[in-house]
């Protein structure tokens, strides 16, 4: 990766260098064929999970790294260079552990955050529903009060790690409409009556488990509320936040990986007696490319560093967002240019690159969203 970092200590940069370590030698030969046969890459997240890398901006204390955001996206980055899914899955884990890390009891956090943070569970995130999208607030699925328990049924759509995920952070309505109406709980994925449908096809990240979940009459304890009932909307927005963050890290990863890949082949492809990147058509189009890439992730990091600061974060969050996933979609599509027709053939990555880029201008709040975000800032 062409990319020169400022780190804000020694830690951190062992980290960064440890991330790519593994990232070339776990995730860099496996990535062509576990796409290929949509198989889901669990040894990986397994693995990184015990190097310390799925809680590494949660306390130390709880089983965490202790890293500053700005590290763990750095991280994400890295990860998203040589596989994207796994640096989302990364994320997505990091967005699940979110409520009982902020928003639980202390006895929630003593004795799940360990386990959690710790590799060994794999988390999701039930918000988005079928008929719902991007209106969050007028989910349907419910958590009725029976005794100790709450009996949960409704559905959950486009859930990444469904069926492989060891525990979900639900949100579902325990009271009447609107946003005060959604509570937040921790389900573990085994709980009856949680049910995975079956993998959604996808454009990409074919390796990435995408589906529905049916809560049929799943019964879960009462204990199992995150925070106050009432608080889930508040909750998942904050944990959307952060996401978005997470979703904009692997945007620039996707992106310095696309930016890389067409620079080296525009120096070795050769027309009319001279590498094509000397000519200018190409070259000022590589220029545009690096000099987004550049900016997204100034703009991404920028963001974080507020979130370390414990400063408000919202409207960078959504632009960091925005910014770096409209980049990695450009960038990705002049890549395919830079290549002509072998940017369109499976031999090359980039047509994947492609593909994988269109998906993060939706999750996590597509960019219409963000730009309502923003907007509501200004």
């Amino acid at each position: 990766m062409t990319v020169q970092r400022i780190l804000p200590s020694e830690e951190a940069e062992a980290i960064i260098d440890l991330a790519r370590q593994i990232a070339d030698a776990e995730l860099a030969p496996r990535v062509s064929d576990y796409e290929a046969r949509s198989e889901f890459p669990r040894e990986v997240l397994r693995t990184l999970g015990q190097a310390g890398f799925l809680g590494l901006p949660y306390p130390e204390s709880v089983g965490g790294g202790g890293q500053p955001y700005e590290v763990y996206l750095q991280v994400l980055e890295e990860l998203a260079y040589r596989w994207v899914v796994v640096a989302e899955a990364v994320s997505v884990h990091t967005l699940a552990c979110f409520p009982i890390a902020t928003a639980g009891t202390d006895e929630q956090r003593e004795k799940l955050l360990p386990s959690l943070l710790g590799g060994d569970l794999l988390g999701g995130y039930c918000l988005t529903e079928p008929a719902g999208g991007s209106d969050a607030v007028a989910m349907t699925t419910k958590a009725t009060l029976d005794g100790d328990q709450y009996v949960v049924n409704g559905t959950k759509a486009f859930i990444t790690h469904a069926g492989v995920a060891d525990f979900y952070a639900l949100f579902a309505r325990t009271g009447g409409e609107g946003a005060s109406g959604i509570s937040c709980f921790h389900v573990p994925g085994d709980t009856a009556g949680v049910l995975p449908q079956r993998l959604e096809q996808k454009m990409g990240l074919n390796s990435s488990p995408t589906a529905q979940i049916v809560f049929d009459d799943a019964h879960i304890d009462r204990n199992a509320m995150v925070g106050d009932e009432g608080t889930g909307f508040r909750i998942a927005m904050a944990a959307l936040d952060s996401g978005r963050l997470g979703i904009a890290a692997c945007a620039v990863g996707l992106a310095q990986a696309a930016l890389d890949y067409a620079v080296e082949y525009a120096k070795e492809r050769e027309q009319f007696g001279r590498p094509i990147i000397q000519f200018q058509g190409l070259g000022f189009m590589l220029a545009d490319m690096a000099t987004q890439v550049a900016a997204a992730r100034q703009l991404t990091l920028h963001a974080a560093r507020l979130k370390d600061a414990a400063r408000p974060f919202s409207r960078e969050a959504a632009q960091a967002k925005l910014f770096a996933t409209d980049t990695v979609m450009k960038v990705t599509t002049d890549a395919v240019q830079v290549l002509g027709g072998y940017g369109y053939v499976t031999d090359h990555p980039i047509e994947r690159y492609f593909r994988e880029a269109k998906v993060l201008q939706i999750v996590e709040g597509t960019n219409q969203i963000q730009r309502l975000v923003i907007s509501r800032h200004l």
